[in-house]
């Protein structure tokens, strides 16, 4: 496994560009593919693109923000103080390794945009901390526990299928969470990559000290540092735990209400739920705010790219192209199969749409339309389309963007490690929709 990382560490080092120029090969390649493959003109090309690259505004904003909230609740001394006691007993590079990809997993379950900052957060405590740990096998790891994003309790595809009103009520109604996360084929698929994806990263840690590359020992900065000597009026509001934590607690109750009154869990829900908690947990306003501006350079580069993904979003779906390479999968399939076949789709297509939301507004009701016809298992084909989306986001560069951000390294470190990781959890993946799809058709 260590050669295997090694090989394409070297390979990646060589050859991939920043993620910017991804998103622009990717855009060009699209291009390319819908004009041979579909028969339009670069003319039709450059429009569906232009008039496309705005169109995910909104569901920008919801990412952005709920990535942001996390980071935000990352950064609370709270989660700080967790954070340290954890590293405090941890003194070898492979525990390092395991305790990262366990935070990384279990906060990504818990909410994707908490899970992808703290992996990333704890992994970085770790990289200063323990000798001879080799930093960029701790972040991959940190990062790695984001696999299992989509099927936790900010996962886009499930919580959109449980809200009443969503898109495609009209054909396969609501799907509740028993049936997709809280699935026993889903539970159980969490809990060994929980259990053994640790230990696997673990493995891939160097022998050999010319491989290994440490952290720089660097401080961490504080959040909000409050000068004391600061006593007019504006200060004194700045820094006043009424207002802070006033409002913070007033959110949270409203959340409260909103369970009570029967609302579901959506995106919308878990961005104010966990906006509101980090509010609470920073306790003054002038802290909270000191977080937001930090994390703001987290997520800037998802801000600046998003847009790109939304033109070759928009350039697929206008050529059609999506919906000939969604119906040769569904060609070749049958009941037992299609959530295998949705698998392997939804994370080719990732690769060029890093939307699991995006994504499934195109791609969904096909896969949906497909079940029906074949009589698949509606929830198994559903998740498989996210399983896959997640799946391939190990290897897809815009959503490493926090994670570059945070520890200063290059995609070019990550990488090598990412590609083995994809190769276990394709298997692990695999076998969870396989038996799915086969037992429920």
């Amino acid at each position: 496994m260590k050669a295997l990382a090694e090989f394409f560490t070297r390979i990646v080092n060589r050859y991939m560009p920043d993620p910017l120029v991804v998103a622009i090969i990717l855009t060009a390649l699209t291009a390319v593919f819908a004009m041979l493959s579909q028969g339009v003109g670069f003319i039709e090309v450059s429009r569906y693109w232009g008039d496309g690259f705005w169109n995910l505004l909104a569901f920008t904003m919801q990412m952005t923000v709920i990535l942001l909230a996390g980071y935000i609740l990352a950064r609370t001394p709270a989660v700080d103080k967790l954070m340290d006691k954890v590293v405090a007993g941890i003194t070898t590079p492979r525990a390092a390794v395991i305790a990262a990809t366990l935070f990384g997993g279990v906060g990504s379950w818990l909410n994707w945009g908490f899970g992808l900052v703290i992996g990333t957060l704890i992994a970085q405590k770790l990289g200063r901390k323990v000798p001879g740990l080799h930093y960029p096998l701790v972040i991959a790891a940190g990062y790695s526990g984001f696999a299992v994003y989509g099927v936790g309790l900010s996962g886009s595809v499930p919580l959109l299928l449980n809200t009443p009103g969503h898109f495609m009520e009209d054909t396969i109604g609501i799907i509740p969470l028993a049936d997709t996360i809280f699935s026993p084929y889903v539970i159980t698929m969490n809990l060994i990559l929980l259990v053994t994806l640790p230990f696997f990263n673990a493995m891939l840690h160097p022998k050999s000290a010319e491989s290994i590359i440490e952290a720089h020992p660097e401080p961490e900065t504080p959040i909000a540092q409050t000068n004391s000597e600061e006593r007019t009026f504006a200060e004194r509001l700045n820094h006043s735990p009424v207002l802070g934590l006033g409002m913070g607690l007033f959110g949270l109750f409203y959340a409260v209400l909103y369970l009570v009154d029967g609302g579901g869990i959506t995106l919308n829900f878990v961005n104010l739920l966990f906006l509101f908690l980090g509010m609470t947990l920073f306790v003054t306003p002038s802290r909270f705010l000191a977080a937001v501006q930090d994390g703001v350079k987290v997520v800037s580069g998802i801000i600046i790219q998003y847009p790109f993904y939304a033109g070759i979003l928009a350039i697929l779906a206008g050529s059609g192209l999506i919906v000939t390479f969604s119906n040769w999968f569904v060609s070749i399939s049958s009941a037992e199969t299609l959530p295998i076949s949705s698998f392997f789709s939804a994370g080719l297509i990732n690769i060029f749409v890093p939307s699991g939301g995006g994504q499934w507004v195109i791609q969904g009701p096909i896969m949906m339309d497909a079940a029906a016809r074949l009589g698949a298992s509606i929830p198994a084909t559903a998740l498989a389309v996210q399983i896959g989306d997640q799946w391939t986001n190990m290897v897809q560069p815009f959503w490493l963007l926090p994670a570059l951000a945070i520890s200063g390294l290059k995609l070019k470190h990550l990488m090598g490690y990412m590609v083995v990781i994809l190769f276990y959890l394709g298997a692990v993946f695999l076998s969870t929709i396989a038996i799915w799809g086969f037992l429920t058709a």
